[in-house]
């Protein structure tokens, strides 16, 4: 009898979960989102709470903020969560994206050998971080990704009037996890979102040396995918995502979600615009 009940107490559950079923396939939502919120673990946290609050799985698809906003241009995804606010406003002016609202910040930091070759522990700017590094020509890893990290990487050598190449330049089209480990491995700089820096660091022999500064500030938004581009999308879990992730229940997580007693992201939805 008691077998009988558990099976019957979890079988809603299991066809839920099962994305072969088809009434679990309508209540599945295609989420892209950039892999510092899957790496730092952040997603992890969330998404659970929002299943069981609405009924809505989430398939998660960590990828760097450009290919996440393809994903959302070419409709093979719902929702996406990035980081790149220019490249964000273009995808909702471009007709791709509706109902973008602001989640949460945090910021960017520069890790590199403990001996800091290039002095950028002792920079005075992010500009000059980036023009003490060129000049050293000690290694930097780059994504080189079109992520949201890589598009501010780039503004940042522009900003310092500098053009990065050459052998010390190292672009590895990888995440930022990943990123970070060639940067331990060739003990040499990068630029990385504070998140997975701290999911990682323990890991890792680089050292954060430089931070805090206006230029490396680092907002989250979330868009649904345009149900007028892309009629088979799931704007209405799309929309149940996001005013779930900036419901003041969820606001609050994200405020509470700490790595070693550190907090990782900053909830901002009261700036949503």
């Amino acid at each position: 009898m008691l077998q009988r009940l558990l099976i019957l107490l979890f079988t809603p559950l299991f066809a839920l979960l099962c994305t072969s079923n088809g009434q679990a396939a309508e209540t599945a939502l295609r989420l892209a989102t950039t892999t510092s919120t899957a790496n730092s673990g952040l997603m992890e946290f969330l998404l659970p709470v929002f299943t069981t609050e609405t009924g809505l799985v989430v398939h998660l698809i960590a990828v760097g903020t450009g290919k996440a906003l393809r994903l959302g241009r070419e409709g093979d995804v719902d929702v996406v969560l990035v980081h790149a606010r220019q490249a964000e406003n273009k995808f909702v002016a471009d007709g791709y994206g509706v109902d973008r609202a602001d989640v949460m910040y945090n910021d960017f930091i520069i890790v590199g050998p403990k001996s800091d070759p290039a002095g950028v522990a002792s920079s005075n700017s992010a500009a000059e971080v980036f023009r003490n590094i060129h000049a050293s020509e000690h290694p930097f890893v780059s994504r080189g990704d079109d992520s949201g990290t890589h598009k501010r990487e780039l503004i940042l050598w522009q900003s310092a009037s500098k053009t990065p190449a050459g052998s010390w330049y190292r672009e590895v089209g990888q995440g930022m996890g990943k990123t970070l480990q060639i940067a331990n491995e060739v003990d040499g700089y990068t630029m990385t979102d504070r998140g997975t820096w701290l999911a990682y660091q323990s890991k890792l022999d680089i050292t954060l040396l430089y931070a805090d500064d206006p230029p490396l500030f680092n907002p989250y938004g979330i868009i649904a995918v345009s149900p007028t581009r892309h009629a088979d999308v799931n704007y209405d879990g799309a929309s149940k995502l996001i005013q779930w992730m900036i419901s003041p229940a969820a606001q609050k997580m994200i405020g509470e979600f700490k790595i070693k007693g550190q907090q990782l992201f900053v909830p901002s939805a009261s700036n949503s615009n």
